[in-house]
């Protein structure tokens, strides 16, 4: 299985909302011990454990299908998972679904266009901004003070649905790890 994570590169990205993708992939580098592999084919930080890939694609989220697509026909990976952020959902949701729309999500249309829609998506909730104008600004900015609270719980949820996944099938994770709504403290 191919774990995508999406983001932007680059330190200035880090910690912003548009970033929770590689922060998931970030924690599940730490909890399997997983080990980097030759990525310059890639255009992104590729990792492994067991018989799974994690990656953070480096091209900028518009341009994120190329590096997923380029992992994939190397390694001739049928099954993809993309964790991203989510505007259509309140701060702390996490759910699941096959395939879909874009939702005018550039990594995800992205992703469309170079490997279809059919792969797995893990959409992780950042709510949106008062006004429609202030989308990008908002997706990358950083989570607020009582966002950074539960960040790191949020965090743990979504590897621990991740590592589930590996093992069973979308609709039983779904039913066990969807968090419909997270009330912020």
């Amino acid at each position: 299985m191919l774990i995508v994570g999406l983001g932007n590169p680059g330190s200035t990205y880090t910690s912003t909302r548009h970033n929770i993708g590689f922060l998931v992939i970030d924690e599940l580098i730490k909890r399997h011990n997983a080990s980097k592999q030759s990525s310059s084919n890639f255009e992104g930080d590729l990792f492994k454990f067991s018989n799974h890939f994690l990656l953070k694609p480096l091209t900028f989220m518009n341009l994120s299908g190329n590096s997923i697509v380029a992992v994939k026909k190397f390694y001739k990976i049928n099954e993809v998972v993309v964790i991203h952020d989510d505007l259509d959902l309140p701060f702390g949701t996490l759910r699941f679904k096959h395939g879909g729309g874009h939702g005018g999500h550039n990594g995800l249309r992205s992703t469309d266009e170079r490997i279809s829609k059919e792969y797995s998506r893990v959409r992780m909730g950042i709510g949106k901004p008062e006004h429609k104008g202030e989308v990008s600004s908002y997706v990358l900015s950083d989570f607020n003070e009582k966002e950074k609270e539960y960040l790191s719980e949020w965090i743990d949820l979504t590897c621990r649905a991740v590592e589930d996944l590996l093992v069973n099938s979308l609709e039983d994770v779904s039913s066990k790890h969807t968090i419909k709504k997270f009330q912020l403290k």
